[in-house]
């Protein structure tokens, strides 16, 4: 796992062969960030990561000048993996790494964040229902953005709240903001 911008770019970290994520890829990351650089100020954001896996988005966040990051990671080897990471950059402070179920936080916090990304595993049973999980938990402040990685295999063009979706290779970022926000992307 490579960060590919910020700070701390190029600095890399290895999760082991065991390790069971599939982190995004470098080229997908760096296209996104380069989107979200372009529209939203970094050190502002309050960012929530869900099925954080690697933590390779947080630590981009991180790397850019985020400094309240929210990482939620269910499998305790990839929770562990994080921590080192966070701590090797410094970032105790910044990242809030917590070891749970994406869901279960999502339907418990009374926090609401400017940037929420979601890159559940494709396989996931509950895949469809994550992008009404963050929109009707109210997780999203009004002119927050909620950025959803997935397959081509997914369609979100039914909700009202999809703003658009952009497709890098074989990965697609669907991207979401609440449909009274009137903000564009």
């Amino acid at each position: 796992m490579r960060i590919v911008g910020g700070t701390h770019r190029g600095r890399q970290f290895s999760p082991g062969k065991s390790f069971k994520a599939r982190p995004t890829t470098d080229r997908a990351k760096e296209s996104l960030f380069n989107i979200l650089t372009n529209r939203i100020d970094f050190e502002e954001l309050k960012v929530l990561d869900l099925f954080s896996g690697t933590g390779s988005i947080s630590f981009e966040f991180f790397s850019r000048g985020c400094t309240d990051v929210t990482t939620v990671e269910l499998d305790y080897q990839h929770h562990e993996f994080i921590r080192s990471v966070i701590q090797k950059l410094g970032a105790k402070e910044e990242i809030r790494a917590i070891k749970g179920n994406a869901f279960k936080f999502c339907e418990q916090t009374v926090d609401q964040f400017d940037l929420i990304f979601a890159d559940p595993p494709y396989d996931h049973p509950k895949f469809n229902e994550v992008p009404e999980l963050i929109l009707k938990n109210n997780l999203l402040k009004d002119d927050g953005l909620f950025i959803l990685e997935h397959s081509k295999y997914y369609d979100f063009s039914s909700f009202k709240e999809l703003v658009e979706t952009r497709k890098y290779g074989s990965v697609h970022f669907s991207f979401f903001k609440k449909v009274d926000a009137g903000i564009p992307l």
